[in-house]
């Protein structure tokens, strides 16, 4: 491995509790955490380092799971084992609780905006996947609850362009939602991975979709043509990476700007992986890039690239910690 992760900036986010997830605002100026202080925070730029702007801790009794910002950055929905997703609007540099999407039977587990920014979805325990849509004046409405998966629902993601969605679950398995006639429905079912499926991230294009698992490896899945006059498209699984984690993989993201794709592991370890080239897309080829082996002092549960610097990479831990990353590629 030539290339390297340098360590840019680390910081205490959630004292005393663990650091669930990180996500960039779309202009990359502001950074949400959240944790099992029931907080969510707020994080920007003072000159060359990050600190805390605004902590939202009045919208949830119990550990917050998720954040997620909406596509034109002015919403952030914040997802909780409460039960409850709230919707806070950014006005001024300040944050209001909007609204609080109630439904699910308990934790929620994931939150995520759809690219259009009219729609939103949620997953949870309770082993459903909600959709949400949102109208102009601010209201949301549950328009589907999708029952495809037997277990906990860990993480839903949408299709960076189309609306199209997919969910990963703890019984192994992966969905893809379509809506038909104004109902969401499972179009495909991803098997393949041994245990919990922990997360999912997008290619740029949407073109493939990388999953990674409690069992320890990270699947490259490639849409393709429908067969036999189906009209929906296949994911078909086209490369494993496995022999890299020691312990379970419970984040991943792809980078849109550079093409790598990092990792959050259980084993204390950030890894960003560079598809070999050139590359046959039916059988493409991952390597390790780099590593940082005790990026955190715990399980690494998050990493989130940066939207508009290429190379600029978050984790955060069940340390409590929020680490700002450098990707230096050797050439």
């Amino acid at each position: 491995m030539k290339d390297a992760l340098v360590l840019v900036q680390r910081f205490i986010a959630h004292p005393d509790s663990r650091c669930w997830f990180v996500a960039w605002n779309p202009g990359g100026t502001l950074l949400a955490s959240c944790g099992g202080d029931k907080a969510v925070r707020i994080w920007g730029k003072e000159g060359d380092s990050w600190e805390c702007k605004t902590v939202l801790q009045d919208g949830h009794q119990r550990t917050v799971r998720k954040v997620a910002w909406s596509p034109c950055g002015t919403y952030l929905a914040s997802a909780s084992f409460d039960g409850t997703t709230c919707i806070w609007k950014k006005k001024n540099n300040e944050f209001e609780c909007l609204t609080v999407l109630e439904g699910h039977e308990n934790e929620v587990k994931c939150v995520a905006w759809a690219p259009s920014g009219n729609l939103l979805a949620t997953c949870s325990r309770d082993k459903s996947v909600w959709v949400w849509e949102v109208d102009e004046e601010d209201e949301y409405e549950c328009v589907t609850v999708v029952n495809s998966h037997t277990q906990d629902v860990k993480h839903v993601e949408w299709h960076p362009t189309q609306e199209l969605l997919a969910s990963a679950s703890y019984d192994n398995n992966i969905c893809i939602y379509k809506e038909e006639d104004d109902d969401w429905e499972c179009r495909a079912t991803l098997e393949g991975h041994t245990s919990t499926v922990w997360s999912l991230s997008f290619e740029q294009d949407g073109k493939r979709l990388a999953s990674c698992s409690d069992d320890r490896t990270v699947k490259i899945w490639k849409e393709s043509e429908p067969e036999d006059g189906n009209t929906d498209k296949l994911w078909k699984c086209v490369c494993t990476l496995s022999g890299f984690h020691a312990r379970a993989v419970y984040d991943i993201s792809w980078c849109h700007l550079t093409g790598a794709m990092a990792t959050a592991c259980g084993d204390d370890a950030v890894r960003v992986f560079q598809e070999d080239e050139p590359s046959d897309p039916d059988q493409p080829v991952f390597s390790l890039a780099a590593c940082a082996a005790k990026a955190h002092n715990q399980d690494v549960n998050c990493v989130n690239w940066h939207p508009k610097e290429a190379g600029i990479l978050a984790s955060c831990s069940d340390d409590g910690d929020i680490a700002i990353w450098r990707y230096q590629t050797d050439g």
